[in-house]
């Protein structure tokens, strides 16, 4: 399984001063996350979808930490109008940005296209997360020394032999829902294999995940899929899966730990609890990252002048 867990919510710096946002943040390891960070002093936004959990989170996390500098930031990453509009939302207040996670994600739900009409695991864990993080980049440059995480995980090796099929993303039966999600995750790698190499000459780090095997609400797109199977499966293996609070600490460390600047770490794929994890050869693919990033560009530029 994993090492022994060495990074511990203790070992987070003080954050005073640090602004950091975190997607997802309404529940989940993101919550978690959020909290941590907020305890630490940091000024948090929890960016999620629904106003009513997002700012129930808020309420809870500022009764919590007694940090009174956590706001709610509406993000809903299934409409890339308003994704544009949540991160111009957020650069209106003239802050700046020293730790970006993009946490929220849907796993293995049943096919859906997402208001703009792309595939919803890719729209959602990544298409989102890519139009997100490039209005934010000014503010993060601006902003260094400065973090962005991507959460993925393993499940990014459950996908076809070739990686992407780019062709084949928006066809309903070209690939079962797993190996939507696989592509999915895979790209989150790649987007911060190309965002990296984008910024390798500023104080911007840039690394990925896997959180681990959580108990989280992620699983609920695969029972909605697969029904009472899945349901069964869920129950049987929920004593082996690792807490929120556990799974929140490798995004914890790749987002505020010291050793990340002291050692430059770029590019990186950590897993539990902030160990660095060799990734696949197709996970370090420079030309599938290159072929991703322009699609990606290609796709938000026709959706949004649509």
């Amino acid at each position: 399984m994993f090492k022994k867990k060495h990074f511990t919510f203790e070992d987070i710096p003080d954050l005073s001063g640090k602004v950091a946002i975190v997607t997802g943040a309404n529940t989940g390891i993101g919550y978690i996350t959020a909290k941590e960070l907020a305890r630490k002093n940091a000024h948090v936004f929890v960016a999620s979808r629904t106003k009513e959990r997002g700012e129930s989170a808020v309420e809870n996390i500022i009764k919590e930490t007694g940090n009174n500098q956590v706001e709610y930031l509406h993000l809903d990453l299934v409409s890339l109008k308003n994704v544009k509009q949540a991160a111009e939302n957020f650069l209106a207040k003239k802050l700046p940005l020293h730790i970006l996670i993009n946490n929220a994600g849907i796993m293995a739900t049943p096919w859906s296209l997402t208001e703009d009409g792309i595939q919803d695991q890719f729209g959602v864990n990544h298409v989102g997360h890519f139009l997100f993080t490039k209005i934010l980049l000014p503010r993060i440059e601006a902003s260094t020394p400065s973090r962005i995480v991507n959460v993925s995980g393993g499940a990014y090796k459950w996908g076809p032999a070739a990686g992407i099929e780019f062709d084949k993303i928006n066809q309903k039966d070209a690939q079962s829902t797993l190996q939507r999600y696989a592509v999915s995750k895979l790209a989150n790698i790649l987007f911060s294999h190309s965002l990296a190499k984008r910024f390798e000459d500023k104080e911007i780090y840039v690394n990925s995940l896997h959180p681990g095997v959580v108990r989280t609400e992620l699983s609920r797109g695969v029972e909605e899929t697969y029904g009472i199977i899945a349901k069964i499966v869920n129950k049987f293996t929920y004593l082996f899966k690792i807490s929120a609070e556990d799974g929140a600490l490798t995004q914890l460390y790749a987002a505020t730990s010291p050793e990340i600047i002291e050692k430059n770490y770029r590019k990186k794929y950590f897993i539990p609890y902030g160990e660095i994890a060799e990734t696949t050869a197709l996970a370090q693919d420079d030309e599938l990252a290159e072929k991703l990033w322009k699609y990606t560009e290609d796709l938000i530029d026709d959706k949004l002048r649509t």
